[in-house]
C-alpha cells in the first residue's frame, strides 16, 4: 500500500474540517482531507444546518400563506402541502453545496479521500476507504475535526422512524399528527416548529424549567410565550423515562424532574434533541495516546494542539460552542498557527441563533451572567412594534438588547429576537471585537427603514437612557 505525504491532513470533512482543509491549500500546502461520509459538508450540510434552515423557510412560507397573507391583501385558493416536493427541495440544496466544496478543493489542489481515518501513531493515518480498499497517508500536521452526533438517553431506543434524532427529523415521509420533541434546545424547537407550521401537534418535554438554557432569561420568557402563542406545548421541568414503539405510535412515561407522580403520554413520533456528542469512535485516538477530558472531549491547548506534538482539533470534538461558525473561525487560526503565525479566536464574541420565527440571536454575555458575576452594567431595550420595517413587514415581536459596562460603555452583551436576527446580531459582534461601546452604535447612521435601527435604539438607550421613537 503505497503512502502519500502531505503538510497537513485533515480527518472530517464538515464546516471545521472543509475550512482548514481550503486554508492550508491557500496558503501553499500540500493537504488531503479525509471524510467518512460519502459526500463533503459533514453534519451541517447534509443533515444539519443547511436542509434545517431550508425547511425552515419553506415551511415558514407556507404557514404565512395559510394564516398571514389574507390580512395584506393577499388572497389565495386552497393550500396544499407537497412534502416530498419540499423534500426534494432540501436535498437539491444539499446537493449542490456539496458539490460546490468538491469543487472548491479541485479549484485549491486539494485531495480528499472518502473513507476513515485512524491514527496510526506519529505522522501516519490509516484510511479505510468507503469503496472497500485501503489507503495510507503520512502527514507532518493532522488536524482532527470530525464534529458531533445527537446524544441518546437511556431506555428510549432511536429507530429514525418512530423514535428519531434531527437526522430523522429532517426526513419524514409524512407530516406527524403529534410530535413530542425532547429537550428544549436549539435543534428541538428548530425542528418542532418545521413539524408545527406543516400541521404536526408538537410537545416539548424539557428537564429543565426552562428553554435554551444558554439564552438571556428575559429573552427567554418572551420566546416561550411567542411558541405558546404559535401552538406549541410545553412540559418543563419533567422528564422521560421511557419510550416504546407501539402498533399505533410511540408510549412515553414521563417524571417530574424533582420527582413525583408518573404520568403517561402518546405520539405518533417522538425526536430525542438532548444535545451532542464529539465524535471520536474509531479514530485511534487512544491508542495513538491523544488525551481525552471526562466529557471525552479531545483535550487541547490555546493553539488547537493536542499532547501530541503534530496533532490539532478542532469543532465539535473539543470543549465550547457546538457551533459550525465556531468550527470554521478555528479552522483558520489553527492552520494560521501551523503555518507560524498567530492564530485566535475570539470565544467571548461567538455568535448564537436560533433560526425559528421569530429568531432569537446573542453574542457576549447575558444579564442573568452579568448579575451572577457582580459586574455593574446598564441594560437598553427597545421593542420591534415601535421599528417602522417590522411594522410593514408584519414581524413586531420581540426586542432588541444591548448590555455595557456601566463606567466604560464598552459593549459587554446583545440580545435579539426578532425576524432576521441571525443577520442582525452580526453588527454587534463586529462592534464587540473591536472593543466597541453602545454610543458608537447610537452614532452610526443607519439606513431607514430597516429592521437594524432596533439595535440603534436599544444602544442609544444603553449609552444615553433615550431613544428617538420611543
Amino acid at each position: 500500500m503505497a503512502e502519500e505525504t502531505y503538510d497537513v491532513a485533515v480527518i472530517g470533512g464538515g464546516p471545521g474540517g472543509y475550512v482548514a482543509a481550503i486554508v492550508a491549500a491557500q496558503a501553499g500546502m500540500r493537504t488531503v482531507c479525509i471524510e467518512s461520509r460519502e459526500t463533503l459538508g459533514g453534519t451541517c450540510l447534509n443533515v444539519g444546518c443547511i436542509p434545517s434552515k431550508t425547511l425552515l423557510h419553506w415551511s415558514d412560507r407556507y404557514h404565512e400563506a395559510g394564516h398571514g397573507f389574507a390580512e395584506h391583501g393577499i388572497k389565495i385558493g386552497k393550500l396544499e402541502l407537497d412534502l416530498k416536493a419540499m423534500m426534494a427541495n432540501k436535498t437539491k440544496v444539499i446537493d449542490t453545496f456539496t458539490a460546490g466544496i468538491g469543487f472548491l478543493f479541485k479549484k485549491n489542489k486539494i485531495d480528499h479521500l472518502f473513507g476513515k481515518g485512524t491514527l496510526t501513531g506519529g505522522d501516519g493515518i490509516a484510511v479505510a476507504l468507503n469503496d472497500g480498499g485501503r489507503a495510507a497517508v503520512k502527514a507532518k500536521n493532522i488536524i482532527i475535526a470530525t464534529g458531533s452526533v445527537p446524544a441518546d438517553i437511556p431506555n428510549v431506543p432511536i429507530d429514525e422512524k418512530r423514535i428519531v434524532s434531527s437526522t430523522g427529523a429532517l426526513a419524514l415521509a409524512k407530516v406527524p399528527k403529534s410530535l413530542v420533541v425532547i429537550g428544549g434546545g436549539y435543534i428541538g424547537l428548530e425542528l418542532g416548529s418545521v413539524w408545527r407550521r406543516l400541521g404536526s401537534e408538537v410537545t416539548v418535554v424539557e428537564f429543565l424549567d426552562r428553554l435554551v438554557p444558554t439564552m438571556d432569561s428575559e429573552l427567554a420568557k418572551n420566546y416561550s410565550r411567542l411558541l405558546k402563542k404559535q401552538g406549541f406545548a410545553f412540559k418543563l421541568g419533567t422528564k422521560v423515562t421511557e419510550a416504546k414503539v407501539t402498533a399505533r405510535g410511540v408510549a412515553l412515561m414521563l417524571e417530574p424532574a424533582a420527582g413525583g407522580e408518573a404520568e403517561k403520554m402518546t405520539a405518533d413520533v417522538v425526536l430525542v434533541s438532548v444535545g451532542r456528542m464529539p465524535f471520536t469512535e474509531g479514530l485511534g485516538l487512544e491508542d495513538a495516546g491523544v488525551a481525552l477530558d471526562s466529557h471525552g472531549f479531545i483535550t487541547v491547548d490555546d493553539r488547537f494542539r493536542t499532547n501530541l506534538a503534530n496533532v490539532y482539533a478542532i469543532g465539535d470534538v473539543i470543549p465550547g460552542p457546538m457551533l459550525a461558525h465556531k468550527a470554521m473561525v478555528e479552522a483558520a487560526a489553527v492552520v494560521e498557527i501551523i503555518g507560524g503565525q498567530h492564530g485566535m479566536v475570539n470565544y467571548e464574541v461567538i455568535p448564537a441563533v436560533v433560526y425559528t420565527e421569530p429568531e432569537v440571536a446573542w453574542v457576549g454575555r447575558t444579564e442573568d451572567e452579568l448579575r451572577d458575576a457582580g459586574i455593574a452594567y446598564k441594560s437598553g431595550s427597545f421593542p420591534f412594534t415601535a421599528n417602522s420595517r417590522a411594522k410593514t413587514v408584519g414581524h413586531t415581536d420581540g426586542l432588541a438588547k444591548v448590555l455595557t459596562d456601566a463606567a466604560t460603555d464598552r459593549i459587554l452583551g446583545v440580545h435579539i429576537m426578532s425576524t432576521e436576527a441571525g443577520s442582525l446580531i452580526a453588527e454587534a459582534a463586529l462592534a464587540m471585537e473591536f472593543g466597541g461601546s453602545a454610543e458608537d452604535i447610537a452614532r452610526t447612521c443607519h439606513a431607514h427603514p430597516t429592521l437594524s435601527e432596533a439595535v440603534l435604539e436599544a444602544a442609544s438607550l444603553a449609552a444615553f437612557g433615550k431613544a428617538i421613537h420611543m
